[in-house]
């Protein structure tokens, strides 16, 4: 972890941005106070399934809810 003042880290932005990229945290400190501290960010996310392709192959249902409810309540399984 390395530590820079305030005025430094403002003169080597870019540089430390790149470090953190790279895996590094590093403290920025003010009047000798750690203040703020950089590190690498997580890594983004996987992007969702599209939900319309996922209804696409989906099988409609033949009968309606209530007849295919009512065989399962008359059946051997209750």
């Amino acid at each position: 972890m390395s530590t820079y003042t305030l005025s430094e880290a403002k003169v080597q932005l870019s540089r430390l941005i790149s470090l953190a990229e790279a895996g590094e945290e590093i403290t920025i400190t003010k009047r000798g106070r750690a203040v703020v501290k950089l590190v690498p960010s997580d890594p983004p996310r996987q992007p969702m399934p599209s939900l319309a392709e996922h209804r696409a192959r989906i099988t409609p249902q033949t009968e309606p809810a209530g007849e295919f409810i009512r065989k399962l309540r008359e059946s051997d399984r209750y």
